[in-house]
């Protein structure tokens, strides 16, 4: 049985962390001594596939439907890491909505053309409240490229993201650390800060799926 993606203890996140940083610990385990400034994470387009086609009761675990035995196709992601403000305070309580393609690069929603197979198992969407850390933790699938249908632009493997705190609302993308097509993307080079928008992966712990992956990814909100 796989394990709850909520299940995911202080010490995996701190370690997946580490892994993919090479940061060191400081203060509380938490703490990470950063010798960089704290960016805020850029906005993105929304674009035209935020879910309306749902059933049951969207969670954490995205590779499984309530009321289904099937499992989503696709490499499973055990995505995780913080909602910050700018001071690298936690934002507890901040609303995490994710949505994204299924593994064949297609999303359930009507508008999408893409002659790509649906996964019956997949619906591509979920959300979570922080916790006192700031932490959020989500199972999915890593989303395929697919094209846009313009000047041969292919997009690359993304999740879109909607982050809302006490004060501040990100809409924004997060990709895939060394994946070819991020180089080509309009919407990842219009933008400054492309680490700001970029999964470190890191191989899985012992106690997940071994041939998944672990991605750690901040949000920084400007006050939270």
């Amino acid at each position: 049985m796989s394990p709850d993606p909520m299940s995911l203890s202080r010490r995996q996140l701190l370690r997946a962390t580490l892994a993919v940083s090479g940061l060191s610990l400081c203060g509380s385990v938490m703490s990470v001594c950063a010798q960089t400034q704290l960016r805020i994470t850029p906005q993105q387009v929304l674009g035209p596939f935020y879910p309306v086609l749902r059933s049951g009761n969207p969670g954490v675990d995205l590779t499984s439907i309530q009321g289904r035995a099937g499992r989503a196709q696709g490499q499973t992601v055990h995505l995780m890491g913080r909602v910050l403000n700018l001071r690298g305070e936690p934002v507890r309580g901040a609303k995490v909505e994710l949505w994204q393609a299924n593994a064949h690069g297609r999303y359930i929603h009507p508008k999408d053309t893409n002659p790509a197979p649906l996964d019956p198992n997949f619906e591509g969407y979920g959300v979570q409240l922080t916790d006192a850390e700031g932490r959020y933790r989500f199972k999915t699938i890593k989303p395929g490229a697919y094209p846009v249908g313009v000047r041969n632009w292919i997009r690359p493997p993304h999740i879109h993201f909607d982050v809302t705190g006490r004060i501040d609302r990100i809409v924004t993308q997060m990709y895939f650390d060394g994946d070819a097509l991020n180089e080509k993307d309009e919407f990842l080079q219009q933008v400054g800060c492309k680490e700001c928008l970029t999964a470190k992966l890191a191989p899985p712990s012992k106690d997940v799926e071994p041939d998944s992956l672990m991605a750690v990814w901040d949000i920084v909100l400007a006050r939270g």
